[in-house]
């Protein structure tokens, strides 16, 4: 954080296939070392490749329905009261929520055993619509740690 003032946003430049924010903001979080072309690559042939498995005719509707379906609504977070640490639930603001949503796609879409990058992120994608997989199961634990700390909730911040 800054020691003087307020470091305001930068705005994104939507991306050229889709005219879209959000998938600038997921090919960023794709990309290794600046290489732009191989991450924006990587993701339109994934995402190509699950319309055609699903048979959509709409595919950035289908990226904004797999963002939605893996995004949090609520989350643990550590306070400390007299002396004890409890985990207080409290809701995910909307843009930590996708920020969360892509780093648990990209995570374990990397950890799969596909030959390419496209393969594993479009498998992923799959089977956050099917409303299966590692993504969904992450998404549920941190909704279920949440739910048996509801008790801590009055500790909000």
């Amino acid at each position: 954080m800054p020691r003087r003032g307020h470091v305001s946003r930068r705005e994104l430049t939507p991306d050229s296939v889709y005219n879209s924010k959000l998938v600038t903001r997921f090919i960023n979080n794709l990309m290794y070392d600046g290489k732009r072309s191989i991450g924006s690559r990587i993701f339109y042939d994934a995402i190509e490749k699950l319309a055609k498995k699903r048979k959509e005719d709409n595919p950035l509707e289908m990226f904004k329905k797999v963002i939605d379906s893996a995004k949090p609504i609520v989350e643990v977070r550590s306070k400390r009261i007299g002396g004890a640490n409890y985990q207080v639930p409290i809701e995910v603001k909307p843009d930590r929520a996708i920020a969360l949503a892509f780093r648990w796609i990209l995570k374990f879409s990397r950890d799969r055993k596909e030959k390419s990058m496209a393969d594993r992120l479009s498998a992923e994608f799959d089977e956050i619509l099917s409303n299966s997989g590692a993504t969904m199961k992450k998404r549920d634990e941190v909704h279920r740690m949440a739910e048996a700390n509801k008790a801590f909730s009055h500790f909000r911040v």
